[in-house]
């Protein structure tokens, strides 16, 4: 995930996780194919159990090539040209004076990745790039999706150098759906608490069912409407399990029957520019990423556990939106609030 480019201006419900079932391609593709290696989970020194393999269920149906790729297939990858101008990059890349002068800082990825063929590839691949609907924090349009050229290109300076070529194209389209996925949520906490802690409780008052209903009481509809959060920058954490994401793992430890579930296969954390009472300020997001057992038509499921970072105001407005949602349902608030509408019909004028 997080395949965002930047190079100049241009589980269970239980756990609030949320469902994204990726829909079927037009070539029939539902799912990454097997040995993904975006979704290789990397073990970190808070995690309690090492997951094997890609945690996507695969159908038969992922395995085959590609279809419809734009690009002609009538030049070689091999060629000689192709080849000195991947040396030539790569030459380029190690001989910076440091890793991090390698790396753009907005995504933390390599700043130019070619476009061209690498060497020995068997497959050419499109190098056209799907723009997200995500807006960039300079102002400069939204974020682009790399083309799987690219992404395969950054794949193996990465040290990937088994990813199948055949698979690059679906696994864009997985990633760049999770993204979209991801951005969804973070805007559902951004509606509730940009414009401050006081109205979002008001908004959470009544639970997760009733928020639209609540935003309205208020009259905080246009606010909402015209709220313009950007993506800032991002970076993929795969290796730092979050510490919530840990407690689950020793909770599904010592009750496999409520709890047990496999590690999180990635973690990101995103910075978004929010603007609060006419001024911006840089809100952390953190998200995990689970996958689930498929659907019975063979489409994979995955969840994303999006929230603020814990920092003291992303502390209080995870504590009002869940605590909210717990107490608004445990007290029965929709019941009473129909038993209430009922006796005002009945009683006597």
């Amino acid at each position: 995930m997080g395949w965002f480019w930047a190079d100049g201006p241009q589980p269970r419900p239980s756990q609030a996780l949320s469902h994204y079932t990726l829909p079927a391609s037009q070539d029939g593709m539902r799912s990454p194919p097997p040995g993904c290696p975006m979704h290789k989970h990397q073990k970190s020194a808070d995690s309690i159990t090492s997951p094997s393999g890609c945690p996507v269920k695969h159908t038969p149906a992922a395995s085959g090539p590609p279809s419809g790729c734009p690009v002609p297939h009538g030049s070689s990858p091999n060629s000689t040209e192709h080849r000195k101008e991947w040396k030539r990059e790569c030459k380029n890349d190690y001989e910076s004076k440091s890793a991090l002068s390698k790396l753009n800082p907005l995504n933390y990825m390599f700043r130019d990745i070619s476009q061209a063929p690498a060497p020995d590839q068997t497959q050419d691949l499109p190098t056209s790039r799907e723009p997200s609907t995500i807006p960039r924090g300079d102002g400069d349009g939204n974020w682009e999706y790399p083309s799987p050229q690219q992404m395969y290109n950054a794949l193996l300076r990465k040290g990937y150098t088994d990813t199948d070529v055949t698979a690059v194209e679906s696994m864009v389209s997985v990633h760049n759906f999770l993204n979209e996925g991801a951005w969804a949520e973070i805007m559902d906490w951004e509606r509730r608490f940009s414009g401050g802690l006081y109205k979002g409780w008001r908004m959470c008052s009544r639970g997760e069912q009733n928020v639209g209903a609540m935003t309205k009481k208020y009259g905080y509809q246009k606010e909402v409407e015209d709220l313009s959060p950007s993506l800032v920058r991002f970076q993929g954490r795969p290796k730092d399990m979050t510490p919530k994401a840990a407690m689950i793992q020793v909770m599904g430890w010592l009750y496999p029957g409520a709890f047990g579930t496999e590690p999180p296969f990635d973690r990101h954390d995103w910075y978004v520019s929010r603007e609060t009472n006419g001024q911006r300020k840089e809100v952390r997001y953190v998200i995990d990423y689970y996958s689930g057992p498929p659907e019975p038509s063979g489409e994979p499921v995955f969840y994303l556990d999006v929230r603020p970072a814990m920092t003291p105001t992303g502390a209080a407005e995870r504590a009002l939106r869940w605590g909210c949602d717990i107490w608004w349902r445990a007290i029965g608030g929709d019941l009473r609030e129909d038993v209430r509408e009922r006796e005002k019909k009945i009683k006597p004028q």
